[in-house]
């Protein structure tokens, strides 16, 4: 057996695109039998350093999220007006599920590994805490990748 790319197998974030964090958030509270989580805006470009398809990513998302097992979150993402991995995802495909997450060490190394098997790199940034990288991952895995790397 071949060791995974990203040296995990354990996936830790589900994420969905969503048109309003608001209302999804209740239904999930309601289903799930659990407190709302508190929904927020992401930072502006200049603590994000935020980059779609290799340029200043203006975007914003509001998002929320419920811890679903010991290592699981679920996260809805509202998208702003702004390009994005996100804003395209709503725009092309409505809601639904848009990622699955890994928690990984060495960002630069595994997106060049990732490239490598033509998964290439749409949308990164920073965030209190860490980065993240969004890998289109459709064409073999049918879904996209998001890559968390903590500090």
């Amino acid at each position: 057996m071949s060791k995974s790319i990203l040296g995990t197998h354990i996936v830790t974030q589900i994420g969905l695109i969503v048109k309003d964090v608001d209302v999804t958030k209740k239904k999930f509270a309601e289903f799930l039998g659990v407190d709302e989580p508190n929904a927020f805006w992401t930072d502006d470009i200049e603590k994000t350093q935020s980059e779609f398809i290799g340029k200043p990513c203006l975007a914003k998302a509001k998002l929320a999220f419920f811890k679903v097992g010991e290592t699981l979150d679920i996260e809805l993402i509202q998208p702003d007006e702004h390009p994005s991995v996100w804003r395209n995802f709503l725009e092309e495909k409505g809601e639904g599920v848009h990622h699955i997450a890994f928690q990984i060490k060495g960002m630069k190394e595994k997106v060049s590994a990732l490239g490598k098997v033509g998964m290439t790199l749409i949308q990164k940034g920073e965030f209190t805490g860490g980065r993240y990288a969004y890998i289109d991952s459709m064409g073999d895995l049918k879904v996209l990748l998001e890559l968390c790397e903590s500090d």
